[in-house]
């Protein structure tokens, strides 16, 4: 097939779909009012696309504990939107995770996104793995719980097969979905969703995507979570240090350009980490077919 013929296609697809991909965004709590006024700017931009859910960040202490907490609240009386807060079992004991969960449900959230979390250097308390906390979640409430996947293996896994093993045992435990880490290797995604159906993981393996904006941010984080930046894709950003917009229309033709492969090889969901920003994600959204009017 030509090249002309092969993007024909792939638009064709798109257009076929009409809309009919579920989404899902990330947001995390702001620290200053200005960020604040960010944030909410983004999700009532956002909410006319009709999400499946949002989910909000969190952090190990009890502050940023906090504001995730109210934000979720928030998010559910403001925009009738389904919020789901991150939790981790680090700095909090089984009870207090078994109360916050308990105040959760209690107050109508009913997804929950249950990590492990980052252990901070010097942490010697014993370990509280996604999996124990989803065996926490069950025996609370009946919530919907997602979880973490890597499709290019958690920087911390002794090997890509211990990994695969360890997110069997977060699903066996009644994990009901999977998010995946941001990446940008297709291939990568469809090679580890095949893995994942060979050992028996029938959950939905959703992709996490990432439209980068700033390059520099995107090669620290790279180096912490073991993501691969193709060459491709260094090459697109090389030169555009002083040009966001660029980067923004950069962003957004790399991000849609991988769920129209994606949708196509029969990925339905797809989870997008806004950075609390709404422009770039409304336009990619938009493009794919997902637009109020069809929501």
């Amino acid at each position: 097939m030509s090249y002309a013929k092969e993007i024909d296609t792939l638009n064709q697809h798109i257009a076929d779909l009409d809309g009919k991909i579920n989404i899902s965004f990330e947001f995390f709590p702001p620290k200053t009012e200005k960020m604040e006024e960010t944030l909410w700017t983004s999700i009532h931009r956002l909410k006319t696309l009709k999400p499946k859910f949002v989910s909000v960040t969190y952090g190990a202490n009890s502050g940023e504990r906090d504001r995730t907490h109210s934000i979720v609240k928030s998010i559910k009386q403001q925009t009738g939107l389904e919020a789901a807060p991150h939790l981790t079992g680090i700095d909090a004991t089984p009870e207090q995770l078994r109360q916050i969960a308990k105040d959760y449900w209690d107050s109508g959230i009913r997804r929950i996104v249950a990590l492990r979390g980052d252990e901070p250097k010097g942490y010697a308390k014993k370990p509280f793995y996604a999996s124990d906390l989803v065996t926490l979640l069950r025996d609370v409430a009946d919530f919907d719980i997602s979880v973490a996947a890597y499709p290019e293996v958690h920087p911390e896994a002794k090997s890509a097969q211990a990994d695969l093993i360890n997110l069997k045992r977060k699903i066996d435990a009644g994990a009901n979905h999977v998010i995946t880490q941001f990446f940008f290797d297709v291939e990568s995604y469809l090679r580890f969703r095949d893995r994942c159906a060979s050992i028996g993981i029938d959950a939905e393996i959703v992709p996490g995507i990432l439209p980068v904006t700033n390059f520099k941010q995107l090669q620290k984080m790279s180096s912490v979570t073991n993501v691969k930046i193709p060459t491709w894709l260094a090459k697109m950003y090389d030169s555009l240090d002083e040009d966001q917009t660029t980067r923004n229309l950069v962003a957004s033709s790399v991000a849609i350009d991988m769920v129209r492969v994606l949708s196509r090889e029969g990925v339905n969901d797809f989870h997008f980490y806004t950075l609390n920003r709404s422009e770039l994600t409304y336009a990619i959204c938009h493009t794919l077919g997902v637009r109020p009017e069809f929501r």
